[in-house]
């Protein structure tokens, strides 16, 4: 009889765990707490607008070819994919902005411009971040980061310096130029990695080369048509999906799980993958005994930033903004010190904005605009009415000021989603948004384990193991899980 398999949450590494797991022949039932799949990239609709929940940038397009291809399928199948020219624009000040055009060509010929020199030498980084990308994203992200052998790979170990590994982003940057606002450009995809530039290996300006010379794109419809295309996979693969399903806890049969309970309904599998968050899975549904990481190890853990969200509607279009737009008219050295070294509400934030009707008219009604805020904070800052009140005004009267328009009488939709959303709704530790920072000493086999130590027929998918945070990650994650699996627990044995 095949073996059967419980994966607990319906995010994109969920899914993807889910979906590679039938493929391959086990029997596999998904339990979701929500009443619809995707997790922290659900979307919901409210007032005429419809809103992606979080995730908003999609890079690295080919992840998701190579994830759908794995199922003999295209892209193109499920959504229609369109390259974003400008990929964003970044405001400095008022009527001050970089444009930030699509194509390598375009971006050096802008460095060359802003910095005489610095050009060519951004066209020698990228080529060394070409590179980088290659080994990092089709060799590096694939390791489960069980074992030191499985870095036994005489390329990656010839390439270990060409990887920069042990040098900083933040110095990496430094020789292509020394122009301010250049920096800030190539320092800020790290952002989402979740930690400083001056702790973040140099290896990962492979981000630098998917944002210059991959691209920034949209699915029509919102970044959730990539969970329809994911769950319509794991669908046609033979996954079962429960959704209200709020697991509460697990029975033992010795050092393995026997069941997983939700409710008076009693679930029973041979493996268990966790898509929920780690830390809550070890502490709240696991006995002490059964833990493979204690709590000390949990609050030395250096997590990515939470978030401050807003999601809102506007009853007109708004001018000099772009699909994707980053505010960086304060300092970024202050936000981020603000996040990591002393952790505290910003004083003068940078935030994002997305306008999804900028390139897709149906998050909104005729003539209305579908607004995203996203302000990075700290994890572990617990919020409360006021403040999140606070810092909406804040935000608006520098969109108001900076581009010249009008916003706060035009609001006809409103919502915020910040700390306390996070936990109740997805279990975050600390309330973060991203997981774990991706600092040297918490990569590869540094991370949490996607096995659990101590239960014989656990694992783990998801931003707080292998290889971390972003969309492509997750689905790469939940790849490497199922093929550990499918190792570990032979389907005929």
């Amino acid at each position: 009889m095949a073996k059967s398999a419980i994966v607990i949450g319906s995010g994109f590494s969920g899914l993807s765990v889910s979906a590679s797991l039938a493929q391959q022949g086990y029997q596999v039932t998904v339990l979701e707490k929500h009443s619809l799949p995707g997790g922290r990239a659900r979307q919901f609709s409210d007032g005429g607008y419809t809103f992606d929940m979080g995730p908003s940038w999609y890079w690295m397009p080919d992840v998701f070819e190579k994830y759908f291809e794995s199922f003999g399928k295209k892209v193109s199948d499920y959504y229609d994919l369109h390259k974003l020219n400008p990929s964003y624009l970044v405001y400095w000040g008022k009527d001050d902005f970089t444009s930030i055009p699509s194509g390598v060509n375009e971006v050096v010929e802008m460095f060359e411009k802003e910095d005489p020199g610095s050009g060519i030498r951004l066209r020698k980084f990228l080529k060394e971040a070409e590179y980088k990308y290659e080994v990092g994203i089709n060799k590096l992200v694939y390791k489960p980061g069980r074992s030191l052998r499985e870095f036994a790979d005489m390329e990656l170990i010839a390439g270990v310096f060409k990887l920069d590994v042990f040098k900083s982003i933040s110095k990496h940057v430094r020789k292509v130029t020394s122009n301010h606002r250049l920096i800030q450009l190539m320092e800020f995809p790290v952002l989402f990695l979740g930690a400083l530039p001056g702790n973040t290996p140099a290896l990962y300006s492979l981000m630098n080369y998917a944002d210059m010379a991959l691209g920034t794109w949209f699915p029509q419809g919102g970044m959730f048509e990539i969970v329809k295309a994911m769950h319509a996979v794991a669908l046609e693969q033979g996954v079962k999906f429960v959704f209200n399903a709020d697991v509460q806890e697990f029975t033992f049969n010795n050092n393995a799980i026997k069941s997983v309970r939700v409710g008076k309904d009693e679930y029973f599998a041979d493996v268990i993958v966790s898509s929920a968050d780690y830390q809550f899975t070890e502490t709240k549904l696991l006995p002490e005994q059964f833990r493979s990481y204690s709590n000390k190890y949990w609050e030395s853990r250096v997590m990515a930033p939470s978030s401050l969200i807003y999601y809102v509607g506007l009853n007109k279009k708004l001018d000099k903004l772009a699909h994707h737009n980053l505010f960086f008219d304060h300092s970024l050295d202050q936000h981020a010190v603000e996040i990591y070294t002393t952790p505290q509400w910003p004083s003068a934030p940078l935030f994002y904005v997305s306008l999804t009707t900028k390139t897709d008219s149906s998050g909104a009604p005729d003539g209305h605009e579908n607004m995203f805020i996203l302000i990075p904070v700290a994890a572990g800052m617990e919020d409360t009415d006021e403040i999140k009140e606070k810092y909406f005004h804040v935000v608006i009267d520098r969109l108001e000021k900076l581009t010249g328009q009008t916003i706060k009488e035009s609001i006809d939709f409103y919502k915020s989603f910040a700390y306390r959303d996070f936990v109740s709704e997805y279990n975050s530790f600390k309330g973060n948004a991203y997981g774990l920072a991706n600092t040297l000493s918490q990569t590869a086999i540094l991370k949490p384990s996607c096995k659990s130590k101590k239960v014989s027929n656990l694992y783990y998918t998801g931003q707080l193991t292998v290889p971390g945070p972003g969309v492509p990650p997750a689905l790469i994650s939940g790849k490497v899980v199922a093929k550990e699996i499918s190792k570990d627990f032979p389907l005929f044995k």
